[in-house]
């Protein structure tokens, strides 16, 4: 059973590198459930395993499988959720207290908790800073052919660093749903009535550089997940 330690004392040691939900504020549609923290720790309980042996298997390059679930515990934080990567090391699956609040049934926080976990076992967080990097080089390199001052060399490379981070964001977020919904699947649930919670964020459209693709594409892809795992 996973260990759901309060992130006050351990926010210091975070980077917070890969926020994944919703993108802009999102209230709670639905009063709040009874037995949230009960049902959050329960789903947990299935998703960590699940997560963690498929870490072990499927992880690109060498990986910490050891993940942790915890609750960001502060008051008047926004729904959210992400995936993030200790000092040590050790990778966490975070989740605030109002998305816990405002997940509508089990099968829609343990899609939540593969997706965030599908993150580390995919490698996004590494293969992010690498394209920031490439993105910052080249955006330098481009701005020191053209004369640019240092000042505008600096601003030229923050914004390539941020073009370079966000190109593949789309692409990591829809692999992520995949490998979310298998985890989810693997761990007993629905992830076709996970998959339910995107109705519920706001749709960051078509935009090359939204950092989420439309939730349209994202549920088509759960299900074809579904589909290919259990043939129907």
């Amino acid at each position: 059973m996973p260990t759901l330690r309060p992130l006050a004392t351990l926010l210091a040691a975070l980077a917070l590198q890969a926020c994944v939900a919703p993108s802009s504020p999102l209230a709670p549609t639905a009063p709040q459930a009874d037995g949230a923290a009960e049902r959050f720790v329960a789903v947990s309980s299935r998703v960590e395993p699940v997560a963690e042996t498929l870490c072990r298997s499927r992880a690109r390059g060498p990986a910490n499988c050891d993940i942790q679930i915890a609750v960001d515990d502060r008051p008047g934080q926004e729904p959210n959720a992400f995936q993030t990567i200790d000092r040590s090391g050790r990778p966490y699956v975070v989740f605030t207290l109002a998305l816990i609040e405002m997940a509508r049934s089990p099968d829609e926080l343990a899609f939540v908790m593969g997706h965030e976990a599908a993150h580390h076992i995919a490698g996004h967080i590494p293969r992010r800073e690498e394209s920031a990097r490439t993105g910052a080089m080249l955006a330098g390199v481009l701005a020191a052919a053209t004369g640019l001052s240092t000042e505008e060399m600096r601003q030229a490379q923050g914004a390539g660093a941020s073009i370079g981070a966000q190109r593949y964001s789309q692409d990591f977020e829809l692999e992520a749903d995949a490998l979310g919904a298998e985890i989810a699947l693997r761990a007993g649930f629905d992830p076709l009535k996970g998959a339910a919670f995107f109705d519920r964020l706001p749709d960051p459209g078509q935009s090359f550089l939204n950092t989420h693709p439309p939730n349209a594409i994202r549920k088509e892809v759960v299900a074809g997940t579904v589909r290919r795992l259990t043939g129907n």
